[in-house]
């Protein structure tokens, strides 16, 4: 790819990310997209990346790339709680970043459409170490609640992170202090989710 049209696509990425995660996955619009991407041509997101979901695909893949760099595959031993915080830390680094604050805020909306309450994930997330985390964290439920029960608690855990990561995400953007340090916050969800989904079965 030419020099430029990278540079195009990496301003069309982060110019996604902002409106998406302010205006919403439905209500950005991608002339805004376009224009602050510093484009004239209303088809530069056709042209790039060939529609808003494949622009909403690209921003996605980039941020689950980088934090399954980050990730440990998933190891046959390792505890409910050893589950989830390796899930939660990697993804709540995403912290750190104005571009990953803004794709927790992504995150959010998107969470129901991973398909963890269905035998094959999204493609987002397939063929990925946080696939086979979660993946696995759904095993390690299994025996105890039965494997509907495991698969469902599985994708609730994946709304509640993502809902928690996300409203810290707002409170650092407004420039509001929060009351923990980051790891303490980390550790708490940590230690709440895993009690949750660990949680006797009905």
């Amino acid at each position: 790819m030419a020099r430029d049209a990278t540079t195009t696509r990496e301003r069309l990425l982060r110019a996604g990310e902002q409106r998406f995660a302010r205006d919403g996955v439905a209500g950005a619009k991608l002339r805004d997209i376009v224009r602050e991407a510093g484009q004239a041509n209303d088809s530069a997101v056709g042209y790039h990346f060939g529609s808003r979901q494949g622009l909403l695909g690209a921003i996605a893949q980039r941020h689950v790339a980088a934090m399954d760099a980050a990730r440990a595959e998933p190891r046959p031993d390792m505890s409910v709680l050893d589950l989830v915080d390796e899930l939660v830390r990697p993804t709540a680094d995403l912290l750190q970043t104005p571009e990953g604050r803004d794709f927790l805020r992504i995150t959010e909306q998107l969470a129901g459409w991973a398909g963890l309450d269905r035998e094959h994930l999204a493609g987002t997330i397939q063929d990925t170490v946080l696939g086979r985390q979660l993946r696995a964290l759904e095993d390690a439920l299994t025996p105890p609640l039965g494997r509907g029960v495991a698969r469902a608690r599985t994708a609730e855990f994946a709304l509640f992170v993502t809902a928690s990561l996300a409203q810290r995400a707002r409170v650092l953007e407004s420039g509001t202090r929060p009351p923990r340090s980051h790891e303490a916050y980390v550790r708490d969800l940590v230690a709440m989710l895993a009690a949750a989904v660990s949680a006797p079965g009905p």
